[in-house]
């Protein structure tokens, strides 16, 4: 539950700071006084997108904190969070806290899911949509529906991802053939050249040794006859020099060092020497071979101007566009194959999805069933003696399922159906309900999900409109009823609500020369008689509204 309350520079408030307990929670105040504004400042502690338009104005960012106790919760439904952060800047900038440690926007309405569920004063929309009552069912039996409704996603997206495999290849099939000719072509002009990787680097080294072997053929030959044949030659030199100094060496280390490096340089001479010797004998070029080294490399460079665009190798390029092409080939002269292949994997991802959307559907039915029977029940309780809710589903159980019928949710369409009256027909609830049976069957509705979904706190902001008289007195007492296994922070105008209250707190604005101030405070005995009263009598509170007020708590308890 949420334990405490901090809030600064809020909207009107300043600084609120405040504990909230177990049972129910009642807030009133004047109307504009800042109630539901406490209610904002929860959601954005809880997840909701940060408004930069709440940060009271001349300051630089509001603060909220809410304390977490799940000391009385069972292990099992723990989240482990003790307290949760919020700061909006006036420049736009928000950071989440959870525990003190930052975190995304999305984590913290991940972690957040599971301690509260908060209903604002514009909720009802969600019922008068029919588009929503899918996903109320869903909350209502999540921890069946949810794994269900992950299993038919992943199927829908696989039948359509093999769905569109198949189309495309249908409705490109006479393109396809048009093109077979064109493929052949090509293959069989770069199949006629036969380029190899790495071809094209070695032919153009090649080409520049031919074009200049004279050059290279002298160099090479002074430099092998400075190595071997000088008189005397550099080897020779070394050699004797090598010979004197292994003379010495049984006198010092350092000679031998010397001799060493020596006789290194020297056997390295010998090897430089052979290589020279090994490129001097290669050098025997034709002109045939010169003429046939450029043809080669034209016929190349012909291929790359033409298939071998882009970064990268020019002749690995036009290997990989061959392969490209060669495949694309199979698939056209294959195609009937393929069609074959795909329809199969259409029908078999059809009937995988076919079969998790009527595990899906069957659970949607039982989650209505229950939906259904737990609301009735409360509709009954709230004042509503002669309502009949009903869940209808567009289509028959047994309907067979045509393609237009699959979403990525499953094949449901769900509407509720509401007969607010003795002998009236079932009609959709946005057509029969007023705005005081809104609220009730927006309150039979919580009560029915909290039983399933096990959050520990509910906040409702002014469940209470619409009603009145002695409808107000029996939602104060169903709230009070389902206060006992979890809390409730309502806000209210109606006394016959308030008078239920558990922990009773009082907003109150006020103002000075400047500025505007709200606070918050608990208040009990006469002041809690005194806050009744107002809302029984307005501004006219007389011994009459006081007795009342004394009157309603009494019998709320």
């Amino acid at each position: 539950m949420i334990s405490h309350i901090l809030i600064k520079d809020f909207a009107i408030i300043e600084n609120i700071d405040v504990d909230l307990y177990p049972g129910l929670n009642i807030i009133t105040g004047e109307t504009g006084a800042g109630k539901s504004i406490i209610i904002e400042a929860i959601s954005m502690a809880l997840g909701s997108r940060a408004d930069t338009a709440m940060v009271r104005a001349g300051r630089s960012k509001a603060v909220i904190q809410l304390v977490i106790d799940e000391s009385e919760i069972p292990d099992h439904e723990k989240t482990g969070i003790e307290l949760l952060g919020r700061e909006i800047s006036a420049s736009g900038k928000s950071i989440c806290r959870i525990d003190g440690e930052i975190v995304t926007l999305g984590q913290l309405n991940a972690a957040t899911k599971h301690i509260a569920d908060i209903h604002g004063q514009y909720d009802h929309q969600s019922l008068l949509d029919p588009d929503n009552h899918i996903g109320l069912i869903d909350a209502s039996a999540a921890d069946r529906i949810t794994p269900a409704k992950e299993r038919v996603r992943e199927s829908y997206a696989s039948y359509i991802t093999v769905k569109k495999r198949l189309d495309a290849l249908l409705s490109g099939e006479a393109a396809s053939k048009r093109e077979l000719d064109f493929l052949r072509y090509e293959v069989r002009e770069i199949d006629a050249t036969a380029p190899k990787s790495g071809e094209h680097e070695a032919l153009s080294n090649s080409l520049k040794v031919m074009q200049n072997s004279e050059k290279i053929f002298e160099c090479l030959s002074r430099s092998y006859e400075a190595v071997t044949n000088g008189n005397p030659s550099a080897a020779d030199n070394i050699g004797r020099a090598l010979s004197t100094l292994r003379g010495i060496c049984e006198f010092s280390d350092d000679y031998r060092d010397m001799a060493n490096i020596l006789s290194e340089c020297y056997y390295n001479l010998e090897e430089v020497a052979g290589n020279i010797r090994g490129h001097m004998d290669r050098m025997d070029f034709t002109r045939q071979a010169l003429d046939d080294t450029i043809a080669r490399l034209d016929a190349l460079d012909r291929l790359i101007a033409k298939y071998g665009g882009g970064a990268g190798d020019g002749i690995e390029n036009v290997i990989a566009y061959r392969e490209r092409a060669e495949e694309r080939l199979s698939n056209i002269e294959n195609i009937d194959e393929r069609k074959a292949e795909l329809a199969a994997e259409v029908n078999a991802a059809r009937e995988s999805l076919v079969a998790e959307s009527l595990i899906l559907s069957k659970l949607r039915r039982k989650a209505a069933e229950a939906l259904e029977s737990g609301i009735n029940r409360e509709l009954h309780e709230l004042n509503f003696r002669d309502a009949e809710f009903n869940v209808r589903f567009a289509a028959n159980e047994d309907a067979e399922i045509a393609p237009a019928d699959f979403t990525e949710n499953g094949i449901d369409r769900v509407e509720f159906l509401l007969s607010a009256n003795k002998g009236q027909p079932l009609l959709p609830v946005a057509r029969v309900a007023s705005g005081g049976e809104m609220s009730r069957i927006m309150l039979a509705l919580k009560a029915v999900t909290g039983d399933f979904d096990h959050i520990p706190t509910m906040v409702f902001d002014e469940i209470d409109s619409g009603i009145s008289g002695v409808t107000a007195s029996i939602v104060g007492e169903k709230l009070l009823r389902m206060a006992k296994t979890r809390q409730i922070i309502c806000i209210t105008h109606l006394p016959q609500i308030a008078a239920f209250a558990d922990h009773h707190f009082m907003i109150q604005k006020s103002s000075d020369d400047k500025t505007t101030y709200t606070t918050i405070a608990e208040i009990a005995g006469d002041d809690q008689v005194l806050e009744i009263a107002r809302l029984l009598g307005g501004k006219n509170i007389t011994p009459n509204t006081i007795n009342s007020a004394k009157e309603l708590i009494a019998l709320s308890r």
